[in-house]
């Protein structure tokens, strides 16, 4: 009888360790980053952080199941935990590869702008570094090369371009659906001076907005604003 209530404790105090676990907001926070990075037309800076305890999470996430599984636990209580885990597993791969994405559309771009070099982890810094200098020799090797001398940078339409515009790089001008959860005043509208009130946006708590990302870039990425997915038919 001790030995029964002994596992009855442990058991319920596991089942304790995982409730208490899925109740953090961990998995709400990813899935703001995951709407956030799809949304936005930039590449946004990499949580660390979150992504590190969700992936700590997820290792508790499997091995629940996994001991679920093998004491004989319901199989309808199995399969909701292996849904948890499945959701979960779903908005990490998919966030990592919306990043993963935008760094084989933008590569050339974010490795020369410090701003968007550092959002980058380490392991997308690495992949952006080899991912570019492939491209960029197989470019050389296979066309650059065989044109004239005036037009090899692939970088430049030609020598006498001012920019780099053979570069893709994201449109801050992109417009995009986006709320807050407080009342926030002094949004900047468009270019100009910051003292132009005739420019300056107030926006509601809750209340959806429509609006140019490159208004809202700063709130965006200090998370007073967050970025949602418009529905398409």
């Amino acid at each position: 009888m001790a030995s029964r209530s002994v596992d009855g404790e442990q058991s319920t105090q596991a089942e304790d360790d995982y409730n208490a676990m899925l109740s953090t907001t961990d998995v709400e926070l990813l899935k703001r980053a995951w709407r956030n990075e799809k949304a936005a037309p930039e590449i946004l800076p990499f949580q660390s952080d979150l992504i590190a305890r969700v992936r700590e999470q997820i290792e508790l996430m499997e091995e629940t199941v996994e001991e679920k599984s093998t004491v004989g636990t319901d199989p309808l209580s199995v399969s909701l935990y292996q849904m948890d885990l499945d959701r979960t597993l779903f908005l990490l791969r998919s966030y990592l590869r919306i990043r993963i994405l935008k760094i084989e559309k933008y590569m050339f771009h974010i490795r020369k702008t410090e701003e968007l070099w550092n959002r980058l982890s380490k392991d997308e810094k690495f992949f952006t570094e080899r991912c570019s200098d492939d491209l960029k020799k197989h470019l050389e090797e296979s066309v650059l090369s065989k044109l004239p001398e005036n037009y090899q940078s692939y970088e430049r339409q030609s020598i006498i371009s001012e920019e780099d515009d053979m570069i893709p790089e994201p449109r801050l001008d992109t417009f995009v659906l986006c709320r807050s959860k407080d009342y926030l005043t002094g949004i900047q509208l468009g270019d100009g001076p910051v003292d132009d009130r005739s420019k300056l946006f107030e926006m509601e708590a809750g209340v959806l907005y429509f609006i140019c990302y490159k208004s809202i870039k700063p709130l965006v990425e200090s998370g007073k604003i967050e970025l949602l997915m418009m529905t398409q038919n």
